[in-house]
């Protein structure tokens, strides 16, 4: 018996050794950044744990003896550390990950590695892989780190970062330098591949890694695109470590949104993966009438039956409830003369918007040497319009002039669909002839867009005929007999113009059943393109060539599904040169050359009054720059110089009885320098910078006046800084301050017009807190209350940007 009772008095004493000795640490890159939720295990036994989101870690309740301790986190190379631990010590470590150069890299698949507003690859740039300090052209981005400290949650929001980019309206509408694209032009992307947004509303961003846009035309690699740029968007991607978080905010225009994002392995043996990210919003605006509820599902899988081979899911829904704001109308001329919060809606109008976005793609790797990729991509877009809105001029009084104080009105009920189909499949090769170093690609893509049947819309517009019995769209004095008139003479609208010295009573409910309608069909359309291209990376010594070549073919087909169908084909050849020379470690140059080619008659297919066919889009563009890292490679700074010309772009044609029409100009050019810098300071001090001046000018016209004016919605300048310092010890340790400002200098609404934008200048500010897994942040925008406007078609249609607002973030991670 006193050999049973010593037994468990030793069995004691150990277990109580075995709660005193304990092992911690904190895993690093390369660059001395902290690799937030990495993996770490102890080889042969059950322990597993997750780093924090500072890359710290804690192992307690270990026994004295030899561990091997293994660390691991997606994108960087695996380490395990033998290590001997003795009776109550407390063991603390220093781990450096390296940073895989894993093949399947040549799509994005792992995501970036940086936890910073640094970002030092693209895959855009390249089609495959690339140090961004390598790529012949200027990239502009906005990490998620960035996003986060500045509370932004649209794209809109976040293109302030970026040189050379500026919004054109409140929609999902920019401009690159000078030149306009939109999510509804089937030219923006998503992790590479074609996609569509819509248009009228931009979507919640919660989804994304980063927002990036690669600058001058891209066709030589995506197809056609606008000279200005491409921008992507992309998204996280599975981790094979649990990291999970949710964030609520609230604050100014009655805003409730809540965040959540969940990551980590569905399989003991990590071969199954996923990420789920999910959004809700519901909020007013500083606008009237104006609501958005927006709800964001966007699940990813990924499964790795080897280690040659990936296969991904993703799928983005994106669902919103609202209201179409068609901007602000003020007296002719005069900016000021009404509130920027007044809209020209009615209580009843809604728009309802559906988007997904269905991703699927498989990676191979047959050697160290040799790759292939295939994805594709469905987009499906569902619109649900119902609308107020101005006919873009003001009232007719009697004797055919405006009336100042009035704005002709219009409705449009509209419901229509369309679908986009993107496959992309392309082959890597890495090579070597004697000295020289290849990274050959060669692939094929195939885009299509539908429009099914059933697209539609009804129109109430004009004013009513004499025997109140229907609408003619147009007024004419000299013919007033034709039209219902008032007391005072003027011709009765069909809609109820809306008063400007009278918005809350214009705004009120509308029997919509006392209008007289038209109906217009949004016709069954299809078009496709078919893409061949090559290109090869060469590097010899210190300098790097990037070399391509793509063939396109478009196929339109006018007339779609009727008897007079026709098939309108076009072609075009796309070559791409750049050159890239390393001055030092820390300093490249580089220079490019590119082509671009959009045909018109996709540009303008959903819209059968624009007056086409037109002659396609033709540009080019030289860059030349310099790009440059700092502090130990924590910051980078690129330096762009450029020149971009297109022929036979479309402008509106101001024709009062169709806004819909469309015309052609000769040449335009855009020209200018630009500086983007992002990154650290010091491990505590982060900030973003970017800085244009662009000249860009309409250089061949039917119309001599146009000639030398600049172009709308592009300012000579725009710059912003955003910084944000945290501190680590003393009275302020845990809490974090930024502050950042924007400016943009007077723009044109109009290209034939003296209407113009004022410039602006932002101040804005973020506090944070964080105390263990916990994170408070208070962002305060618009400090100064400046009265600004983000963009406008004229003074009828203009977009102004919101007053002083704040919100309040709380957020957990586990």
């Amino acid at each position: 018996m006193k050999y049973y009772y010593l037994l468990v008095l030793t069995l004691a004493y150990h277990i109580g050794q075995a709660q005193t000795s304990q092992i911690t640490g904190i895993i690093l890159s390369d660059t001395r950044e902290a690799i937030s939720y990495a993996s770490v295990s102890i080889k042969k036994s059950n322990k597993h744990i997750a780093a924090d989101h500072k890359g710290n870690f804690t192992i307690s309740d270990l026994m004295p003896g030899t561990y091997t301790l293994y660390f691991s986190s997606i994108g960087f190379e695996s380490q395990q550390k033998t290590v001997d631990l003795q009776q109550d010590q407390k063991l603390s470590l220093t781990i450096t990950l390296s940073e895989s150069l894993n093949i399947l890299q040549a799509v994005e698949i792992t995501g970036r590695k940086e936890k910073s507003y640094k970002n030092t690859k693209s895959f855009i740039g390249a089609k495959s892989e690339i140090a961004l300090k390598d790529l012949p052209q200027a990239v502009s981005y906005a990490t998620k780190e960035l996003i986060a400290d500045q509370g932004a949650i649209r794209i809109g929001e976040i293109v302030k970062n970026f040189s050379g980019v500026s919004q054109f309206s409140f929609y999902d509408d920019i401009s690159i330098r000078g030149f306009r694209i939109n999510g509804g032009s089937n030219t923006q992307l998503l992790n590479g591949l074609r996609t569509s947004t819509g248009f009228w509303k931009q979507p919640l961003a919660n989804y994304l890694e980063r927002v990036e846009v690669l600058k001058g035309p891209s066709s030589a690699l995506f197809g056609n695109a606008s000279p200005g740029g491409v921008l992507n968007r992309v998204t996280k991607k599975p981790l094979d470590q649990p990291a999970n978080s949710i964030s609520f905010t609230t604050g100014s225009f009655n805003t409730l949104r809540a965040l959540a994002d969940f990551t980590g392995p569905l399989s003991e043996d990590k071969s199954l993966l996923y990420r789920l990210n999910i959004g809700y919003e519901n909020s007013n605006s500083f606008r009237d009438l104006q609501f958005d509820k927006n709800i964001v599902f966007a699940p990813s899988l990924s499964f790795l039956p080897n280690e040659k081979t990936r296969v991904n899911f993703d799928l983005i829904y994106t669902g919103f409830k609202g209201v179409l704001d068609r901007g602000q109308s003020t007296f002719e001329n005069d900016l000021y003369s009404t509130n920027i919060k007044q809209s020209i809606n009615s209580a009843n109008d809604y728009l309802n918007e559906e988007t997904y976005i269905v991703t699927t793609s498989l990676n191979h790797q047959f050697n160290d040497h040799f790759s292939f990729s295939a994805s594709h991509i469905r987009t499906g877009y569902t619109e649900d319009l119902s609308e107020h809105r101005s006919a873009n001029r003001y009232a007719s009084s009697a004797d055919g002039t405006t009336i100042a104080t009035e704005i002709a009105m219009q409705v449009f009920i509209r419901k229509r669909k369309r679908y986009i189909d993107n496959v992309s499949n392309f082959f890597t090769y890495k090579t070597k002839t004697g000295k020289l170093n290849h990274n050959l690609i060669f692939g094929y893509d195939y885009t299509q867009e539908k429009v099914p049947a059933g697209g539609s819309q009804l129109t109430a517009a004009g004013y009513r005929n004499a025997a109140n019995t229907a609408a003619i769209k147009t007024y004419n004095p000299n013919n007033k007999s034709a039209y219902l008139l008032d007391s005072d003479g003027n011709p009765v609208p069909n809609v109820p113009h809306f008063d400007l010295t009278n918005p809350s009573g214009s705004q009120q409910l509308k029997d919509m059943s006392k209008y007289f309608y038209t109906q217009v069909a949004y016709d069954q359309s299809y078009y496709s393109i078919n893409g061949i291209y090559l290109q090869d990376q060469i590097k010899w010594g210190r300098l790097q060539a990037l070399v391509g070549l793509r063939y396109d073919s478009y196929i339109d087909w006018v007339n779609y599904t009727k008897p007079e169908e026709v098939k309108i084909k076009q072609h075009s050849f796309l070559p791409r040169l750049g050159l890239t020379y390393t001055l030092n470690p820390n300093i490249n140059l580089y220079g490019s050359f590119v082509k671009g080619y959009n045909p018109q008659t996709a540009s303008v297919l959903s819209n059968p009054y624009a007056g086409g066919p037109f002659d396609p889009l033709e540009s080019n563009m030289v860059e030349i720059g310099g790009k440059s890292t700092w502090f130990k490679d924590k910051l980078i700074v690129t330096l762009s110089l450029y020149k971009i010309q297109q022929k036979n772009t479309l402008y509106n044609a101001d024709d009062a009885s169709n806004i819909d029409l469309m015309r052609q100009i000769g040449k335009e050019e855009s020209k200018g320098i630009e500086i983007d810098l992002n990154g650290r300071i010091t491990p505590q001090w982060s900030i973003s910078a970017a800085y244009t001046y662009n000249e860009a000018h309409i250089t061949d016209s039917p119309i001599n006046t146009e000639i030398g004016r600049q172009k709308p919605n592009t300012p000579k300048q725009q710059g912003n800084i955003w910084t944000r310092y945290n501190f680590i010890d003393g009275a302020l340790k845990d809490f974090g301050v930024a502050m950042g400002t924007n400016f943009v200098t007077q723009r044109n609404v109009s290209l034939n017009a003296t209407q113009t934008l004022p410039s602006y200048v932002l101040m804005n500010a973020a506090l944070y807190y964080t105390i263990n897994k916990f994170k408070i942040q208070v962002n305060a925008n618009n400090l100064t209350n400046k009265t600004h406007w983000v963009g406008g078609y004229d003074y009828i249609r203009l977009f102004p940007g919101p007053p002083r607002n704040w919100m309040l973030t709380l957020g957990y991670s586990f």
